[in-house]
């Protein structure tokens, strides 16, 4: 009997998704003749009963499949709402469509609901990660992660010019949530002076001081300095928070922690150095897909589609040493999300590099 399948992207958009349904719809129609339903929204799509039927060819343009180099999701995702407030309209909706099986390209906050809704559904749930946060455990790699780090970079190499054309230190901020990676990959990339990212502890008299010595050691007028969007206050700060005298902040600053940062500088310095401040936002979400994630997404998604032939379901996809492999999703969901070791690999060589990422 001819499978029906269906697939959704839930959570923030990123780059390489569209790439993920290609893969999916090619391998489940040419080798399996399976036939597959997109589900628009996400769960939003299921409360109300959406489906579109896709096929190889849907989308061509005179004969050129654009989904490789097309950022963003043709299905559309959402990452507001309570979800769990539908759960008899989605469950029914997954019975209605008659489906054999749902495939999900998500986050870790996204999985974990559609995984809660998988299980009192009783459905075959196959999971793909993607997050430009890369913070989804058990997986060296997400959809997402090495797109957005790549426009990081290329937004630090404009910036650097200007930069070194002013004198100014330009603070950078990216996103990354309660995770570094997204901070410490392309700060490294990039040429960053400095990193700050939420799992390390710094000050601002360190930050500073290492900026004076780029200028007086070796004659740098000007520094590059990523901030995670997640970087906690710094520790001067952290350890007057008991003082109701000070104006320091007591807790994140409503202005933003590349804001923030900028301002301590100032303070410490009576204004003699020169800040900018740049939030990339967005930005980070667009873009043409790497070819590094156009691969792990095609390699991911026929790999999703294999699972369900095998009757897999419960497990999400991760990349782990060089190959594709399954993993609970319940257990990946539990460990995440995943933050960078202090003592990690990454931060050894950022700072082997002259690169100041705090204690």
């Amino acid at each position: 009997m001819r499978k029906r399948i269906g697939i959704l992207t839930s959570g923030g958009d990123c780059p390489g998704l569209n790439c993920v349904i290609r893969a999916v719809v090619s391998h489940a129609t040419l080798t399996y003749d399976w036939e597959i339903l997109g589900i628009p929204y996400a769960t939003q799509g299921l409360v109300e009963r959406q489906a579109i039927a896709l096929n190889m060819h849907g989308w061509d343009l005179r004969g050129i499949d654009p989904l490789l180099n097309m950022g963003g999701t043709i299905l559309g995702t959402i990452n507001k709402g309570n979800t769990l407030t539908h759960v008899d309209e989605i469950l029914a909706s997954y019975e209605a469509l008659a489906l054999d099986a749902l495939i999900a390209i998500g986050g870790d906050g996204s999985l974990s609901i559609i995984n809660q809704l998988a299980n009192r559904g009783n459905w075959n749930l196959v999971a793909i990660p993607k997050t430009i946060d890369n913070d989804v455990a058990m997986t060296e790699r997400a959809i997402g992660f090495d797109t957005a780090v790549n426009t990081i970079v290329d937004a630090l190499n404009r910036l650097t010019f200007t930069a070194a054309s002013h004198d100014r230190v330009m603070i950078v901020e990216v996103m990354g949530r309660t995770a570094g990676h997204l901070a410490l990959h392309a700060g490294i990339a990039g040429g960053a002076d400095v990193i700050l990212i939420p799992e390390v502890n710094y000050t601002i008299k360190g930050l500073c001081q290492h900026i004076a010595e780029l200028r007086d050691r070796w004659k740098r007028k000007f520094a590059i300095v990523v901030v995670a969007e997640g970087a906690k206050l710094c520790m001067e700060d952290m350890c007057n928070t008991t003082d109701t005298t000070s104006p320091i902040p007591t807790s994140s600053p409503k202005c933003g922690i590349g804001q923030y940062v900028a301002e301590r500088i100032a303070l410490l310095n009576d204004d003699m150095i020169d800040t900018r401040v740049s939030v990339l936002g967005h930005i980070q979400r667009g873009g043409i897909p790497s070819a590094l994630d156009r691969l792990t997404a095609t390699v991911f998604g026929k790999a999703a589609v294999d699972l369900v032939a095998q009757g897999q379901f419960g497990k999400m996809l991760a990349w782990q040493y060089g190959e594709v492999v399954p993993v609970p999703i319940s257990e990946a969901v539990a460990q995440s999300p995943l933050h960078v070791d202090p003592q990690g690999y990454l931060i050894q060589s950022a700072r082997s590099l002259g690169i100041y990422v705090g204690e």
